[in-house]
């Protein structure tokens, strides 16, 4: 028999109360969220302390979260001197006896229960108070089903604001096109330094943005310039490699503004006029605008939770993950590769919803020796990462493959005539809000740098070689 708890909640009758709380579910869900990390990702968006059902156990889910809120880990100690500050009663032996409880499936059915729970008792409040107010005459009828209404409609409600009707939605619309009339809306994300991205907008709150391309493409560098170039104007964005620490990351970054390759900054000793350069670079920088989680590894449930303390502690813009494939994720062993990437693409997009903000996720594409030029369907590992994803972007740079595969490749219509030295296309093979398009940017390759270009036609151009005239 399930045990349940002998305390009793305010206004409940014990004939009925049998049902409506789990006390071992609670330690169950408590004993997790103390003891494995980042597992309070998985279930905050739908537990709130009322779930809990026992007075201690809800003290112990509020220093949860309030830990958690200040950007830290909530272990066992950090919530124990939580709770102290909260003066709640909850003794250091009974938190250890809770964090005993730790489930070692996935916690979310355990959470649902509660959530479950907690809107059973709502019902049973609510029907409590028509039962009283329909054997009396104390109140108004109509009030009496105002009261009603509301309360149905409030245990439903999620949080305050997130149910609008469309008629909310189309004053904001109407707000919107009065902007695009006046002017005033040219950029509505945030600004990324290449006009036709900027064009539609720029880097939009909730969308999952992937770059992707073949190897030495550029697609982290391409990534980076975005970075770089929206910092400038004020964004604040958290970067996650798997692949360089944040001293090779940096080093790009101020090659790229100073024309001294990140290599040379790495590795030689630099020339007075090399320093100088670098120096000027990082002056101009907004580095304050850049993060890097050092404590972050490649397990995707650790960034996740990284990204949102980010969000709370530094009201970040955006994040960069870079890159998908060799990202360590918890999934059963039965499960595809292709499922994972799916459900790590999902996760991201669900946390750029939930915190308001864009993540942009690198991706490789697979190898096709014969025809290099990149597809939506050539992502590696996954086709439901375009699924997921608002935005794909897809990185060409043909004069790699002509140096070093002796290729002779070209750009597509109507590229086909810019000479492909020094220059790189982007492919927006996906824009599930800004449909898809195709526009050119210089890139130099040893300082790792993208450049935007307004007008193709001002690059240069394909010199033909002109046969001989005979004697």
């Amino acid at each position: 028999m399930e045990k349940r708890s002998k305390a009793k909640a305010p206004g409940f009758n014990p004939e009925y109360a049998l049902g409506v709380h789990d006390d071992d579910c609670e330690r169950l869900t408590l004993g997790t969220l103390l003891m494995k990390q980042s597992a309070l990702e998985q279930v905050r968006d739908i537990l709130v302390p009322e779930c809990f059902y026992v007075d201690k156990h809800r003290d112990v889910y509020q220093a949860i979260l309030n830990v958690a809120d200040r950007g830290e880990e909530p272990g066992i100690v950090l919530v124990y001197g939580e709770l102290q500050r909260m003066r709640s009663g909850v003794q250091p032996f009974e938190l250890a006896d809770i964090g005993r409880n730790e489930s070692l499936s996935d916690i979310y059915p355990y959470a649902a229960r509660l959530h479950d729970l907690h809107k059973r008792r709502k019902f049973y409040q609510l029907g409590h108070y028509l039962i009283k107010a329909g054997s009396c005459e104390e109140e108004d009828i109509v009030d009496v089903q105002q009261k009603a209404k509301e309360g149905i409609d409030g245990i439903f409600r999620e949080s305050p604001g997130g149910i609008s009707t469309l008629y909310d939605s189309l004053e904001c619309l109407h707000k919107i096109m009065a902007d695009n009339l006046a002017g005033t809306n040219g950029l509505t994300g945030t600004p990324t330094g290449f006009s036709r991205l900027d064009g539609k907008g720029g880097l939009q709150k909730s969308d999952l943005i992937v770059i992707a391309g073949e190897t030495s493409q550029g697609k982290t560098s391409f990534a980076l310039t975005l970075a770089v170039n929206a910092t400038a104007q004020g964004a604040k964005i958290a970067c996650y490699s798997m692949e360089m620490r944040k001293e090779q990351l940096a080093a790009r970054i101020v090659a790229g503004q100073c024309g001294v390759s990140s290599s040379d900054i790495l590795y030689k000793p630099l020339t007075d006029g090399e320093l100088q350069a670098v120096d000027r670079a990082v002056g101009a920088l907004c580095g304050e605008n850049l993060f890097f989680d050092d404590r972050s590894t490649s397990n995707i449930d650790t960034i996740l939770a990284s990204i949102r303390s980010m969000k709370i502690k530094h009201d970040i813009d955006g994040a960069i993950v870079d890159y998908l494939q060799i990202l360590n994720v918890n999934a059963r062993s039965d499960s595809s590769r292709e499922q994972i990437m799916g459900d790590v693409a999902r996760r991201l997009k669900n946390l750029a919803k939930d915190l308001d903000i864009w993540i942009i996720a690198l991706s490789q594409l697979n190898r096709n020796a014969a025809q290099p030029f990149p597809t939506i369907n050539r992502l590696r590992d996954s086709g439901q990462i375009a699924e997921a994803a608002d935005t794909v972007m897809l990185v060409y740079r043909p004069q790699y493959y002509n140096e070093h595969y002796g290729m002779n490749l070209r750009f597509p219509a109507p590229f086909e005539q810019v000479d492909v030295r020094g220059v790189a296309l982007v492919d927006v093979a996906k824009g599930r809000n800004i449909g898809t398009m195709r526009f050119l940017c210089r890139f130099d390759a040893r300082l790792t740098r993208f450049q935007d270009v307004a007008d193709y036609r001002e690059l240069e151009t394909v010199k033909e070689a002109k046969e001989e005239e005979p004697f």
